[in-house]
């Protein structure tokens, strides 16, 4: 008997069975090479497979920084996970195995309820175009009615860039609709901007459907009100917040995208203006422009965003000063008090690859901290310049594409009295005897907008740094124990080589020059 834990009737499908149209002369991805073969050889063989658009497509969308690979975990949780909070969607995956134990053991480490689909590959499978036809078997034998609105298959490394193509699959079986997306590490360069590869394909899977004629309708029932879309992840709390504080304008909230059923994506597009939240989901508003809908930057966020964001909503929608000034006059003057009640003191680098990090700091700020440095690993697009001005003006120094090396370079220079940022860097702040905090886990999951925004952070945030005398003390308690080659339990003194690390040294300084020399020639 298998020890496997099951959460539901998609395990008893058997999905564990590619490429017709493949050119012969296109280099073979195998199994066995996976992400090993390198960010280059991988792009290479996708455009010499068939994907040089997908790819130009993602470069155009998600312009990479410094670093070219991912510095998070694998981009395709992102995807994942949309499809996993979806309900009646199944979700397939076509990669390596041990990726897809990875990307599956991460997915429910963070909750998922839900089986993954697998669908595994050899060099033959891959070579012979066996693996699309085992991904079409598995699609069809899934696609049941009763069960599922969709099925997202994702293809992973080594499959994008074997080429094979999901958008030969049918569009839709037994009335339920596939789709087919690309996610490969070495196109996209975080899981968060990953999100936006899924939304951006529901939505216009969604847009078609719409165009071709009625669609059902929302469960609760379409909204008397105009609403606004709101694109971004985000605390439960947070969307409530901001249909209170769109009441007094005539309108209401919309879905959140990414949706949690396929009817939401309608409900979103059938909207009267798209608030970007998070400001990196270009193919989504890609999809909502096509749609013709505007596009609302920044996010109601401390006295100042909240003030600038209801004023954009009110041009956007085209309202009365007078109407937009009583809405601002109704919920301001409480963020103020908040911000007020719950003030931090301190200073603060703050880092991350959510996408929110500008909005965080902004509020940080209102609360009175010293912000010097943000880095987020996510692009700089149009939808951010309002955050971006705001904390230039205060004099903060923000790092798009930020690298872990950044963060942590700027962690160092500054000693600040906490640091807010991703797992190295708080684990770095910590031996260096600096409070930290994890972004993703205490900062992002607390809310962010409006009255409830306004004192979130203050709690957290300054018992972190209350916590400075510990951290010293735990410094100075552990003060002589190896780190780096010296760490762990030694009977004896530890087995140092400097003679070995010497000639090491060389032979790398010697690769370096002869590298350097071939670039010249």
């Amino acid at each position: 008997m298998s020890d496997e834990v099951t959460y539901d009737d998609a395990a008893s499908v058997d999905v564990t069975m590619g490429t017709p149209n493949r050119d012969p002369q296109a280099p073979v991805v195998a199994d066995g090479m996976g992400c090993h073969a390198g960010a280059g050889e991988m792009d290479k063989a996708a455009r010499m497979a068939g994907k040089s658009d997908i790819l130009d497509q993602y470069a155009k969308d998600y312009p990479q920084g410094p670093h070219d690979k991912p510095q998070s975990m694998c981009p395709a949780f992102g995807s994942l996970r949309v499809g996993l909070r979806m309900r009646r969607t199944a979700t397939v995956l076509s990669g390596s195995a041990c990726c897809v134990y990875g990307l599956s053991f991460v997915s429910h480490f963070y909750g998922a309820r839900r089986s993954v689909g697998y669908v595994p590959f050899n060099s033959e499978t891959l070579v012979t175009g066996k693996l699309f036809e085992d991904i079409r078997e598995s699609v069809h034998e899934l696609a049941d009615p009763d069960r599922y609105d969709a099925i997202v298959v994702t293809n992973l490394c080594v499959p994008t860039a074997s080429g094979v193509p999901l958008r030969l699959l049918p569009s839709e079986i037994n009335g339920v609709r596939i789709v087919g997306i690309d996610v490969p590490g070495f196109g996209i360069p975080t899981h968060a901007e990953a999100k936006d590869v899924l939304a951006g394909a529901m939505l216009n899977y969604a847009r078609a459907e719409i165009e071709a004629g009625p669609v059902a309708a929302p469960v609760g029932g379409k909204s008397d009100r105009p609403t606004v879309s709101l694109l971004g992840e985000m605390f439960p709390a947070d969307p409530m917040m901001i249909g209170q504080m769109l009441a007094p304008l005539g309108l209401a909230a919309g879905p959140v995208v990414p949706c949690r059923e396929w009817r939401e994506l309608y409900s979103a597009l059938d909207c009267g203006a798209v608030a970007a939240i998070h400001p990196f989901y270009t193919a989504s508003i890609r999809e909502f422009e096509a749609a013709g809908r505007p596009i609302i930057g920044s996010a109601p966020v401390g006295h100042d965003g909240t003030a600038a964001w209801l004023a954009n909503i009110g041009d956007a929608f085209g309202l009365p000063a007078d109407r937009v000034a009583e809405a601002q006059n109704g919920i301001l003057p409480a963020i103020r008090g908040a911000l007020s009640a719950t003030p931090i003191k301190g200073t603060i680098t703050l880092s991350g690859y959510e996408g929110s990090e500008l909005l965080v700091a902004r509020l940080l700020i209102e609360s009175g901290a010293d912000v010097p440095y943000v880095g987020t690993a996510c692009p700089k697009t149009p939808w951010s310049a309002d955050d971006a001005a705001w904390l230039e003006s205060k004099g903060v120094q923000i790092k798009y594409r930020a690298s872990l090396e950044d963060d942590c370079a700027a962690m160092e220079a500054i000693k600040p009295d906490l640091a807010i940022g991703t797992t190295p860097v708080v684990q770095k702040g910590k031996e260096l005897g600096i409070p930290s905090l994890y972004f993703t886990n205490l900062i992002s999951a607390r809310p962010l907008m409006g009255v409830a925004g306004a004192g979130s952070l203050a709690e957290v945030v300054n018992a972190a740094m209350a916590n400075k005398d510990r951290m010293d003390h735990m410094r100075e308690f552990f003060e002589g124990v190896g780190h780096s080659d010296t760490a762990g339990v030694w009977e004896g003194s530890p087995n140092l080589q400097p003679e070995f690390r010497a000639l090491n040294a060389k032979k790398l300084e010697r690769a370096a020059k002869a590298a350097k020399a071939a670039e010249m020639i």
